[in-house]
């Protein structure tokens, strides 16, 4: 079960984190201020779907981290595996190396969403 004051900690800490006022953190995940100020006084608890909505807006926040403590805020990021796809594998998407040279620019992150809503964030070390 959710610890609902220190998930309100959690959730502060993010906003704080990103610079941003309640009014403004509502306006970028999608929700109203109300829903916002009421989470934060303790009045109500977060729903699944805010919770999916804050995910969604900020990538490095870690589930299990926002809502039970563990893991790490903002996420440690996970160190890129290479791994070489024949081309029989995938051959509608273009490779990522040659999409980056040709363009003058370099990976920063990669995201890899799950069609169960889940996602993993990859960055370059």
């Amino acid at each position: 079960m959710i610890n609902n004051q220190e998930f309100t900690k959690r959730l502060q800490k993010v906003i704080d984190f990103y610079g941003e006022s309640a009014s403004s953190f509502a306006e970028k995940i999608g929700v109203q201020r109300s829903s916002i100020s009421h989470i934060l006084s303790g009045r109500n608890k977060p729903s699944l779907d805010f919770v999916l909505k804050v995910l969604s807006s900020f990538p490095e926040v870690e589930l299990y981290w926002l809502m039970n403590g563990k893991g790490h805020f903002p996420s440690q990021g996970h160190k890129i595996v290479e791994k070489q796809i024949s081309e029989s594998e995938n051959t509608s998407a273009p490779k990522i190396e040659a999409m980056s040279k040709s363009e003058n620019k370099s990976i920063d992150r990669i995201v890899i969403f799950y069609t169960d809503g889940t996602f993993k964030n990859f960055e370059q070390s």
